[in-house]
Parts: C-alpha cells; structure tokens; sequence
C-alpha cells in the first residue's frame, strides 16, 4: 500500500525571519542605538588595537544651518574609506571636527543680538558665539550618524576647544619664531559689510553688474609730450569708477605699439591693437592717426587726473594685455595686488583712505562720506561735468563677493599680518618652494589635484592671516606700550599659551590683563615693564589649517596613537584654496613636510537637469529628507553607485532605481538565509573534494569576484564596488546559481551530500557577499549579519569584521574544469532563448514542462556529454536528450556555431513532489506520485528518522 505522506512537508522550502521588505526609515534609527548603547566603534577599535593604522583625517565642517547634500555626500565617503580599511585589517580611527570660529558664526550671532554688539564685552560675545556653535555641532553630530558613520562622536575635535586654540596660537607663535610673519600695508579682499579682511578662500565669485567707463587723463604739455601733439589724452577704461579718487598712475606695456588717433572727441592715446574695438564701442570714427611709439619711449608722460588737482605718471607693467580696454591702465596702488606692486616698484603711495564700512574718508565733498558703490555713479557725474567722460555702459560680469554675506567686496590696502611665502625668515628656507616641493610627494585623486594645488600655490601672495573680529584665536602678540617695540621672547610665548590657552582657551588673551599672562617683572630692553595685546584674530583657515598639530601625533579617546601625517584628506574641490592648501603651508613650516599622503577630490551634487543645487533655485535635496523617506542605507548606497571624483545628480527617479537595485540585493540575502535555516557551519559544512563542481566552481568566481572589489576598495572606487556586487548577486546569483540550485535545495533530503555542498557554498558566498557590501550598506549588513549562521570566532557586528581572502574558498577549481562551466553557461543562455520562444509559441507553459534536444558540433559535443547528468539541472528542464544531428525545428545558435536547439514536451507524467516530468512516476509502490529522485530522497528521510528516533530511545 501506498505510504500515506504530506508531500510539501518533505520538501525543504526556505524559512527565515529575515524580513522580505526592509522598513529601512524606522528600523534604522533602533540600530543606531543598539550601536550607541553597545559602544559599537569602541569595540571596532579594541578589535583591531596593534594594527597597522591608517588615519583620515576629517576637514572641519562649519557648525551652521542644516547639513546638505554634499555635505552628506562627503561624510558617506569618508565613512566608507574608514569601514573598508577596518574590514582590510586595519585600525581605522575617525575623529570627527568641527570648525567653531570665524566670521560665519559671528554674524549669526550679531543677528541674534540685533545690532546691540557693542554693548556686549568680547568675552560675552565670544561665549555666545560658543554655544550658538555648540547647538549646531550637536545637530550636525546626530544627523551624521543618523547616516551610519560611526566615529568618536563623544570626543569629536573643536577648534573653539581650549586645547585646539592652544595648539593654534602655538603654531602661529612658531611661525613668529621662524620669521615668517610680518606686519605691512597691502591691498587685500575687504568685505564692506563685515568689516574684516578676507582671504582668497573666503571669496566666491557671482554675478554682478557694474559701470563700465571710458576716461580722459589730458597729457601733461613738457617735453616728454611734444611727440604727440597737442591736445592728447591718455584714454583709459574701468569698471570700478569708484577707485578714480586713488588714481595715482596710468600703466603701459613697455613693447606694445600705441598710437594717438584723431576724432571727433579729439586726440586720444591709445594701444594700436585696441584703435579700433575701443572706437567702435565709443561709436567714433578715427580722423587720421599718428605713432606708433614703444610704451617705453612714453614713460616720461605726465597725465591730469580728470577730477582733482593731481599729475601722475606713466608707468611700464608687462600685466597690461590687449584683450579690452585701451591698453592703459588705470593704476591707484591701494586697490589692487598689481597696482600696488607698480607702485611699489615707483616709490608711489598706496593711497586708500576708505574705514572698514567702504567710506571715504578724504576727497571731494561730493564723495566724502559716501560708501565706495554709493561713490560710483557720483564719480561717473563728475567725469562728465569735467568733460572727462568718453563713454559709460553697464557690464554683467563675474566679481569677488564675500562668502558669508554674499556682497561685493573690494581691494582695500590696510595694515594687516601676513605670512611670507617667499622669504627665508629665520631658518634660510622659505615656505613657497617647500610647500610646491612636498606636493609631488603626495598621491592625488583625481591626478589633476596635484597640478590645480601646484598652480594656486605657486601664484598665490602672501598668506593675510589677520581679521578685525572677535571669534577666533588672537595673534599671540605683544607690544611694548612705551616704545611700541614686538615683544619678541617667543619662548616666553609659547608658555603663555602652555600655561593659559590650553585651561581656558583663547579667552584667556580677552579676559586677563598681560600683567597676569606674562610673568611677573618683564622688561622691554627699553626698560619699560607694561605692554599691550594685538586685536586681530587669526584668519579661520589658519585655525582648520592646523587642524593635523591638534589630532594627530597624539592618542584618541580610545588611548591609541594617530600618526602624523594622516593617510587620507577627502572634500570637495572648493578645498584646493582652502583646507588642502591651508594645511599643507601650516605642515610645511611647522612641521616640515605634508601632513597627508593622499588627497582625494569628490564632485559636486547637482539636480536632475545637472545644475548645482542651491536654496535659490529651490533644487536642495536634504539628506534629512531621503532617510525619512528612502532610509540612510538607500543615500549610501546612491553615493557609492556614483563615480564620485565627477559631480554626482540625485533625483527621484535615481532614487526609484536604486530601491529597486536595493531590493534586488536584499532578496538575495533573503533566499541565502532561507536555505541556511537548518545549515550549522562547523557541523554541516562538506568538505572542498566532496563538494559538487559547480559549487566549487561558483566558490572559486566568488574568489575573483573578492579580489576584485579588495582591489578596488584598496583604490577608494567605490562605484566598482557597488556595480559589480550588484551584477553578481542579481546575475550570477538569483538569476542563474540560486535558480539552478532550487531543486537540490528544495527536494533533495536535508542532509543529503548534494544539498548540503549547495548550502556550503551558499554559506561562503553570501558571507562574502555580507562584507564586501558592509562598508555600503550598514545597516541591512548588520540586520542580515543578526541572522546569519554563525561561526566560532564570528565576531558580533558585521562591522568587526574583516574581509574574507581568497583561501577563504578552498582550493580553487583547475583551470580545464573553470573553463568547461564558462563554455556550459553560454550553452545555457542559448537554452534559455529557446525555451523562451517555446513558452511565446504555447508548446510549454513552465521549462519543468520541456524536454531539450541538442545537437552539437565535435568541439562542444564532448563537453555535453560529460556533463550530460549535470544539463536538465543547469538548464531547470525535466529531460535533456543529446543528438547527432539537429532536427528540422532545431535553433541554431549564432552565438555557438554549430549547437542547435529544439525544445519539446517532456516524456513521462509530472512528479507530485518536485514538478519535474519522468517516465518512472507510478514504479514505486511506497510513493506511487513522485519520481524516481523523489523516491530516493522520501527514503532517505525517512531512515534519518528512523536514527533519530533510534539515537533517542537509547539515551
């Protein structure tokens, strides 16, 4: 009699609490403090404690506003470059900072007091700016990790901590003693409405509308004119009519020909190039014209300024060029880097009385009093009223404007502190060639890197490190109040700021008199005993500059060393004259060499149209906003699909795909765990020799495939990565290996041989698989990791551990067998074409339903036969028959020359258990419904029952 039997009950189908859909929004957040209660990155630490240590150091962000994309963008890298070096071995520390000073703060905190800042002592007002800094820093820390970095949240690096200051004043008071700084009257970026200087970092570059001027200056009658003519008139053209106050000289080209030509507004002198482009704006005709003269003969000119009673000179300057204007420069030393150098050269007077709000301080009571941009149509007035006014239009051009306030600024030469790049100081050797020495010592992503640095480096002027504020570091300088001579006993110094600065950071210099900083009884060498304190603060890229003397070289919170210099810097592009460039002068000249070996260089974030987002343009995606609505897991994994050194869109539409590439992923684990249910690793798994062949050969792709992304992730490309992680658990696993393994797996007797090499394998790859997207997707990593079958040593977060190697899949498949499965997967795709048009042409439904006849040439027809037990498997069909010659409704194959392929209806009747067709269904009297593999496999579970039923009863 038949045996009475719940077919579907034998069947191993899979079963896990793995969870199909991820719920990634609310689920992820309870990770983060499983992660937080548990000390997560502390255990990450104590785990790799006596690694080898690879350090990147993270660029201080500003504490203000909400973080945006890129910002997010930035620290997703960062996290990933950490992860993947811990999971390689390494002891990864990150050490999150951020940058508290400077002018970005101090204006939130002038808004909250409403004008009132006078009223309000420096120490009240910089304690303000302390904690309006710290609310931000607080924010920012919970949304980066709410983006799954881990780092040392508790202890992050500030540059407003009594420690960072200390170590920032000390690094200046260094450059003090090594005779790199000075005091001098230069024309520097000064922003109008803040009142401080600017350096180059702290300008962008907008769109902005200005007068666009051509002025007379009448030759001065002497001998120098008599070449010319009578009535001639230097003509020059301007776009900042407010400067003419300043004019102190008119700058030609020592080789350019000049010429005057004759018109109807009358003698002009002008390049001979720019005769006509000049005219043709000023819609006048040349009468006649005469020279052409060298701009070297005319350097003995005199010119009448249009509107006071000054001459001034003619200068040579090789910086002037043909490209608009006139070829005659209009020069007022005080207002411009070239200008100023000119002047210098000349022995001219940098005149610039403007105060810090862009006033005018002297000149003609039509402009005296007014702001620099109030002065500019006053002037353009005055040009006509004298008759000095040829022309006058608007331009829409680029101009510098402040970073914070948005303004323009302008070229104001005041007495500020710089740095001097090209001077020798005190140790013989000067900063600019060290600095553009170390660069080629550094690895640079993109390469580009190194040339943009090298260019910006090599053309930059001396570093203006003073700002009239009062959030920052002072300049640790004295003065003596008697003879006003520098206090200049740096040794002094640099225990001022031991001994102050590090227990109560800079307020120190504000709130104690410099009898209590300096010790008790010092004397200038005039003999006078009181001194007085400089009121400028250190430029804030000096404070982020140093930010590698205040991390590194020194233990983290967990009591382990960071070496100097860091292995990795990564931001954005706007660093390259800002932090990258900051730091590397800071490290030359304090420390002698770079403070990194490697700079990376990530894109912009731009919207769908590829335009930058802005809040202007009302494209800004908030990182905030895609974990609420796709998860933090969903963001990494977009970073990680793009190729980040190129700018980088998001869009919904990206964001739809990658869930769907996400839920592709995660269906994979899905089914790994699934048929991992009843697989113990250290008692199921089977030995390489006795594993089936494809398994191993599947090991051994998986072997490559670890190498693969090893190398990559050892090279930051994190895109490879993603990609081909990607297409090997959508293409290699669900939609050929897992699929071919369904029938082993589901049918087959649990602890079957057969079955268990499946789950052997699948236990293998899968784990790989795990780590090698860890570093990506952190949070489902460690939610699969939470359901894995564990191993002994297994550590307990998928982030302790490490990346598998290549010995962890056995011994690797020869190389005859690897390329016999290669060949049989191409046989399968042209299969699997044929049975596709089989199912469009109604002769099967389902590929169980089809029996597939080959035939193939004497170079494939070996191989087939070899594999013949291994091809209804392979190709998920009920029968495979080979033959010798192809049938007329035979396919033949164009990607195989010489296989054709002919699908029919199976032989036999459809097996109750397993589906599969066979013509041995009914020969069993036990299970008259199911197959012949069927049968085997219900025998073989029922005589394990039967062990157990007898190992039980004898204990």
């Amino acid at each position: 009699m038949p045996k009475i039997v719940d077919l579907k009950s034998t069947l191993n189908l899979p079963r896990t609490a793995f969870p199909m859909k991820a719920g990634l929004p609310q689920n992820e957040p309870k990770q983060l403090a499983e992660w937080e209660a548990t000390q997560l990155y502390h255990r990450i630490q104590q785990a790799r404690a006596g690694a080898l240590t690879y350090v990147l150091h993270d660029g201080p962000p500003y504490p203000t506003g909400t973080i945006h994309l890129g910002t997010g963008l930035n620290k997703i890298l960062k996290d990933m470059v950490v992860k993947s070096k811990t999971m390689a071995g390494f002891r990864a520390p990150y050490v999150p900072g951020w940058d508290c000073h400077g002018l970005p703060i101090e204006t939130q905190v002038e808004k909250e007091l409403g004008g009132k800042k006078g009223s309000v002592a420096p120490g009240e007002f910089r304690r303000m700016c302390r904690e309006f800094a710290s609310r931000y820093v607080d924010q920012h820390r919970r949304d980066f990790k709410r983006l799954g970095v881990l780092g040392q949240w508790e202890d992050p690096y500030l540059t407003m901590s009594p420690h960072y200051e200390a170590t920032i004043a000390d690094a200046f008071v260094t450059f003090l003693e090594k005779g790199y700084v000075y005091r001098g009257l230069k024309p520097v970026y000064w922003c109008i409405v803040d009142c401080t200087a600017l350096a180059e970092a702290e300008v962008e570059y907008e769109d902005h509308t200005s007068p666009s001027i051509w002025v007379k200056f009448a030759v001065e009658p002497g001998a120098a004119a008599e070449k010319l003519g009578a009535g001639v008139s230097g003509v020059i053209w301007t776009t900042t009519p407010w400067t003419l106050p300043h004019n102190r000289a008119l700058a030609f080209h020592p080789d350019y020909d000049y010429v005057v030509a004759e018109t109807s507004a009358g003698a002009l002198l002008l390049a001979a190039d720019l005769v006509g482009p000049a005219l043709d704006a000023l819609k006048l005709e040349a009468v006649s014209v005469r020279g052409p003269w060298k701009g070297r003969d005319l350097a003995d000119l005199k010119f009448k300024h249009p509107f006071l009673d000054l001459v001034v000179p003619a200068v040579l300057a090789d910086y002037v060029t043909l490209e608009q204007g006139t070829g005659i420069v209009h020069t007022a030393p005080g207002h411009g880097i070239e200008d100023f150098q000119t002047g210098q050269k000349y022995g001219i007077e940098a005149y610039a009385p403007i105060d810090g709000h862009g006033r005018y301080l002297e000149g003609l009571p039509e402009y005296k009093g007014k702001t620099v941009f109030e002065a500019n149509p006053i002037v353009v007035a005055l040009l006509r009223d004298r008759g000095a006014l040829l022309g006058e239009q608007k331009l829409s051009h680029s101009y510098p404007h402040c970073w914070r306030c948005h303004n323009p600024v302008i070229f104001r030469a005041t007495e500020q502190w710089f740095i001097d790049l090209d001077g020798a100081g005190r140790t013989g050797t000067p900063v600019r060639p060290r600095a553009l020495g170390e660069i080629s010592k550094v690895k640079w992503t993109p390469e580009w890197g190194a040339e943009r640095i090298r260019s910006m480096i090599a053309e930059r002027p001396d570093w203006c490190v003073s700002r009239q504020r009062f959030w920052g570091v002072p300049l640790a300088i004295l003065y003596c109040a008697k003879c006003n001579k520098q206090f200049d006993d740096y040794a002094a110094l640099h225990a001022l700021i031991k001994k102050w600065f590090t227990l109560e950071g800079a307020d120190a210099w504000f709130t104690h008199t410099v009898e209590e900083l300096l010790p008790a009884g010092t004397r200038c060498s005039c003999g006078a005993s009181e001194w007085r304190k400089e009121t400028d603060i250190l430029d804030v890229w000096f404070d982020s500059g140093s930010s590698h003397l205040a991390v590194l070289d020194r233990a983290d919170a967990s009591g382990q060393h960071l070496p100097w210099p860091a292995d990795m810097y990564l931001e954005g592009p706007d660093q390259y004259r800002g932090w990258f460039q900051s730091s590397l002068l800071v490290g030359v000249a304090v420390r002698d060499g770079a403070p990194y070996r490697h700079v990376v260089t990530h894109g912009w974030t731009l919207d769908a149209k590829g335009q930058p987002m802005s809040k202007s343009l009302g494209n800004v995606v908030l990182p905030s906003e895609i974990c609420e609505k796709w998860g933090a897991d969903l963001l990494r994994l977009w970073v990680a699909s793009q190729d980040y050194t190129a700018d980088v869109r998001m869009s919904d539409n990206v964001m739809t795909q990658l869930s769907e590439a996400y839920r592709k992923l995660r269906n994979t684990f899905r089914f790994a765990l699934g048929n991992l249910a009843d697989f113990d690793p250290a008692r199921d798994s089977v030995p390489d020799a006795e594993m089936e062949e494809l398994d191993r050969w599947m090991l051994s792709r998986t072997a490559a495939l670890v190498a693969e992304c090893r190398k990559w992730y050892e090279g930051f490309e994190f895109h490879r990565v993603y990609h081909t992680l990607h297409d090997f658990a959508v293409v290699d696993l669900s939609a050929f290996y897992f699929d071919v393994l369904k029938d082993r797996l589901y049918t087959f007797a649990p602890r079957n041989r057969a079955r268990r090499s499946a789950q052997t394998a699948i236990y293998r790859i899968s784990k790989a698989l795990l780590s090698l997207t860890a570093p990506i997707t952190v949070f489902t990593a460690e939610e699969i990791w939470k359901h894995f079958p564990r191993a002994a040593g297994d550590p307990e977060s998928a982030h302790i551990a490490l990346f598998p190697n290549q010995g962890a899949f056995g011994s690797p498949l020869d190389d005859g067998k690897a390329a016999n499965w290669e060949k049989l997967l191409l046989v399968r795709t042209e299969v699997m074409r044929a049975l596709e048009a089989a199912r469009n042409a109604k002769t099967i439904s389902g590929a169980l339903e089809a029996k597939v006849i080959l035939s193939a040439a004497q170079d494939l027809a070996p191989l087939l036969e070899q594999y013949k037990s291994w091809l209804p498997g392979l190709f998920i069909v009920s029968q495979v028959e080979l033959a010798a010659v192809a049938s007329a409704e035979a396919q033949k194959s164009e990607a195989l020359p010489g296989l054709s392929v002919a699908v029919v209806r199976a032989d036999g009747t459809k097996c109750e258990r397993c589906w599969n067709y066979s013509t041995h269904v009914g020969e069993s009297t036990d299970y008259p419904t199911v197959c012949e593999r069927c049968v085997k496999a219900l025998n073989e579970i029922e005589e394990a029952g039967a062990r157990a039923e007898g190992q039980g009863a004898a204990s």
